[in-house]
């Protein structure tokens, strides 16, 4: 007989650590192996992690809400209920440390266990130096560069938004109700120190005028749903402040006629929705259209190296598809579109958007992407500036279809209009193929038998 440790698996090349959502199976029941044990949340995912043991669970080492390291030991399975446990002490079980092993050709130990997060955390040699000086925590910060490796501008731009303020004059800041953001800071690097905040809090007591007594101040306002900036909500605000703060975006907007591409989409449903089991979508279209225009127009799918100072275009065409889901913003990714097929193209689509819904979308297939495409049409949105996805470098919005008058053959009839914006970085690509990027797209919607010469 022996204690079978459970660990949280690594379930993606980009999975550094997870949080444990929820245990499916309570300490004493038995456990059969592939049965779920436990839900585990990465950055944009949650996860089932099934048994690899049969037994029964006795020991739960971390509890529903904390955040692991993967290979982490979180729970101990036993074949009887009456075996004893001893002490656990290793972080890594023998089991996890050969898993580590075979996917990096090496044995892991408990010492290189523990620091998977960093070995992972890929940061240029100015960036690190910044995050040392600064005493800023590197896996906090979203990269932008090359592969998202980040770079010293990430550093940058998280100091600016993060209020750097001591332990200490925090807690006493919020004893006092003083606004640590309005406190200018004495101590290193502009810090924010106890003593700040005692003479903000003197300066604020001295000039608040007396309560009238025959004007009440109203009450607070009632919160309805207080949301926790953790989790996928922080990632999201990170990488939206990230974009406005390091792009120069500038969108372009368009008007296009979607008559003959709106036929197309009934067209392909009725032929191939019996083969499918499900409907081509606009989206499957606006694929293989993107992936066509960017092979054309090579400077739009392309990223910054900051750290080499130079611009990359890529080859690879992974084409980014933002989705609304109870969790977020979530934006899952088609690889190599222009190497697909529109039926593979539909499949892939179609089995992604269903994970991503379910949160069963793995954290590998949430990055890689080249060029992001964001329909709003569904919402009966018009036009829109959408942000940069970074470390893309370009985004394609995509309004409703309307049927609305238009001068078509010298005549005034209905026609299928849709607007459609392209938003991009201006500093690495020009108004000139940006626009010329945009006119071809428009070309292919207006004239989709283009899209297969």
């Amino acid at each position: 007989m022996a204690v079978k440790d459970v660990i949280l698996p690594m379930l993606g090349e980009t999975m550094n650590d997870g949080v444990i959502v929820e245990w499916m199976k309570a300490m004493g029941e038995p456990v059969k192996r592939g049965d779920v044990l436990f839900a585990v949340e990465t950055d944009k995912a949650i996860l089932e992690v099934e048994a690899s043991a049969e037994g029964f669970l006795r020991e739960i080492l971390t509890p529903a809400g904390e955040r692991v390291p993967v290979l982490a030991v979180v729970a101990r399975i036993t074949d009887t209920m009456d075996e004893p446990l001893g002490v656990a002490t290793q972080q890594v079980s023998e089991s996890a440390d050969r898993r580590a092993g075979e996917s990096a050709n090496e044995r892991v130990s408990e010492a290189a266990s523990a620091s998977i997060s960093s070995a992972r955390l890929f940061a240029t040699p100015r960036a690190r130096k910044l995050a040392e000086v600064e005493g800023v925590d590197l896996t906090k910060i979203v990269g932008t560069g090359q592969a998202g490796r980040i770079v010293e501008k990430d550093v940058a731009a998280y100091l600016a938004a993060a209020l750097k303020v001591t332990p200490v004059a925090r807690r006493l800041a919020d004893s006092l109700d003083v606004d640590v953001s309005a406190v200018t800071g004495t101590g290193p690097a502009g810090r924010v120190m106890k003593a700040d905040v005692e003479k903000a809090s003197q300066r604020v007591s001295e000039a608040a005028p007396l309560p009238s007594l025959a004007t009440p101040s109203a009450p607070p306002a009632r919160v309805l749903v207080e949301t926790p900036m953790t989790g996928v909500r922080a990632i999201i605000a990170q990488r939206m402040h990230a974009s406005h703060v390091t792009t120069a975006p500038t969108s372009l907007t368009v008007e296009v006629d979607a008559t003959s591409f709106v036929a197309l989409r009934e067209k392909l449903k009725t032929r191939f929705a019996q083969e499918l089991g499900f409907n081509i979508s606009y989206n499957d279209l606006l694929m293989v259209i993107a992936a066509k225009a960017l092979r054309r127009f090579p400077a739009v799918n392309a990223r910054l190296d900051e750290a080499a100072g130079v611009i990359h275009q890529l080859d690879e065409i992974n084409i980014s598809l933002a989705m609304d889901t109870r969790r977020g913003l979530i934006v899952p990714v088609i690889r190599d579109v222009d190497r697909k097929g529109l039926l593979d193209i539909a499949r892939i689509t179609n089995d992604l958007v269903q994970r991503t819904r379910a949160g069963k979308v793995l954290p590998d297939e949430l990055v890689g992407g080249t060029f992001t495409i964001t329909n709003l049409g569904m919402y009966d949105i018009d036009a829109f500036a959408p942000i940069i996805n970074l470390p893309e470098i370009a985004i394609l919005g995509v309004g409703r279809i309307q049927d609305k008058p238009a001068v078509f053959d010298g005549e005034i009839c209905i026609r299928k209009l849709m607007w459609m914006s392209l938003t991009f970085d201006h500093r690495l690509v020009d108004g000139g193929p940006a626009s010329r990027f945009m006119q071809y797209i428009k070309q292919l919607v207006e004239d989709p038998d283009l899209m297969w010469v």
